[in-house]
């Protein structure tokens, strides 16, 4: 029997600031960072990597509640752990202490993440797949077995769920066989579209990633209308107006403010609105959408768990749900999402960017295609290029779409070398770097 025999966690941080890669008109000077989970056994050639994103500051504390929700793993096989992934998940949730800290939100609710994306990891290795594919050969009821359902039986019953995954299990393959044969599965860039970006280099990246094959663009928007006005011309002007525009408000937002707003930049037919306001505020959402349709809202990257979902899908409050693989609780929350989007007729377009978010969404959105939708119609992933070289089996993306990883695991292993190098704050870079947070390790 193989034993769990540690489970580290690690602050990694890189300075992706000084290049205003990631800026937005909420959060204008990320470096974008995980809280790194490495599963150690008592067999050198078995491990388990996972991680939860962070923009910098305050890493340190998911890394410290990472650090304790993984804990009670220490000591049990992995047999064990990853022959019931429900039960992994239960048994972590069930940690009372920790679950007051939330529940199921903020800090602590992002260490389950990190640590459950790990174990996910853990399993798919021992069985030699990647994640998407042992998603995809598990049956109905062991994806319903590992899906946590609580709260949610007003919306989505544990038959329902079971009957949406078996109405799609004869087609499986069939879809696996479409995205192999089309390159993969279809993605949007938002590289071109930081707030931070001079208008010479928002160009430059808009053509450059149409001469790559991109047909769907993300910008951002929400400091200054008559900025976003210009912004937005120059994207209709490189892109033309055959292809997707998506803006994105990264919640800067008061309701009315938002419905104001977005009168000014309707002009550019927007495919989607993202984070208009509050993360939170369902009522919220479904008013704006409400008010500024066609254009869709979308949502879902600070969307803190299952409920805050279910609860949007109740009141109409979004036309694309956008999940964080890194925020909910891994796959096991993760599924439940998908199932209730289904259901309510919602498609889902993940969030990704981040440090190493691309890595994983890429197996979330093959799954939801093979397994739960079975179409891919109005949804599409996306797509940041940024630190993929940090990882030992980074995403590729050819054409605008995501290639089919083949490699077993979630794509979160790190290279060793960049962990050492990058953490914070005794790591080599931020020991002599010439960055704000380097002032505060000398102090």
């Amino acid at each position: 029997m193989t034993t769990i025999i540690a489970v580290t966690a690690h602050d990694v941080r890189f300075p992706t600031s000084l290049s205003a890669d990631g800026s937005d008109a909420m959060n204008k000077d990320g470096d974008y960072s995980a809280a790194y989970v490495v599963i150690h056994t008592d067999d050198p050639t078995i491990s388990g990597y996972g991680f939860t994103f962070t923009i910098g500051r305050g890493n340190d504390l998911c890394v410290e509640a990472a650090r304790q929700r993984g804990i009670p793993l220490v000591g049990r096989t992995v047999e064990e752990l990853v022959g019931d992934l429900g039960a992994t998940y239960r048994t972590m949730q069930g940690d009372s202490q920790l679950r007051w800290l939330g529940p199921e939100k903020g800090v602590v609710h992002l260490a389950t993440a990190a640590v459950m994306n790990a174990v996910w990891d853990l399993a798919a290795r021992v069985a030699g797949k990647p994640l998407w594919r042992l998603l995809a050969e598990m049956s109905p009821e062991q994806l319903v077995d590992a899906t946590d359902l609580s709260y949610l039986s007003d919306a989505l019953t544990r038959e329902e769920a079971v009957a949406i995954l078996t109405e799609k299990q004869s087609g499986r393959a069939s879809r696996i066989a479409v995205l192999e044969a089309n390159g993969g599965y279809p993605c949007y860039t938002t590289s071109a579209g930081w707030l931070g970006y001079s208008d010479e280099k928002l160009r430059r990246l808009l053509q450059e990633a149409v001469d790559e094959g991109y047909r769907h663009f993300k910008v951002k928007v929400g400091a200054n209308k008559a900025d976003d006005v210009r912004r937005l011309r120059i994207a209709r002007d490189v892109i033309g107006w055959d292809a997707d525009l998506m803006i994105d408000a990264n919640q800067v937002w008061d309701v009315p403010e938002a419905i104001e707003w977005m009168k000014s930049l309707a002009e550019f037919k927007p495919l989607w609105i993202e984070e208009p306001t509050s993360p939170d505020d369902i009522l919220g959402h479904a008013a704006i959408r409400r008010a500024v349709a066609p254009i869709g809202v979308a949502t879902g990257e600070h969307g803190m768990n299952r409920v805050l979902f279910k609860q949007m899908f109740q009141a109409e409050a979004i036309d694309f749900c956008q999940l964080d693989s890194a925020r909910l609780a891994s796959i096991n929350e993760i599924v439940g999402v998908y199932l209730m989007a289904w259901k309510f007729g919602v498609p889902v377009c993940p969030h990704a960017g981040g440090v190493g978010l691309c890595e994983l969404v890429q197996h979330l959105s093959i799954f939801d295609y093979v397994c739960v939708s079975g179409t891919l119609e109005n949804r599409v992933t996306e797509f940041v290029d940024h630190l993929h070289e940090h990882f030992v089996e980074p995403c590729i993306v050819a054409n605008g779409s995501y290639v089919i990883p083949t490699a077993p695991g979630y794509s979160a292993e790190m290279w060793a070398e960049s962990v050492e190098e990058y953490s914070y704050p005794n790591g080599e870079y931020w020991m002599r770097a010439a960055h704000p947070l380097a002032a505060e390790i000398a102090v």
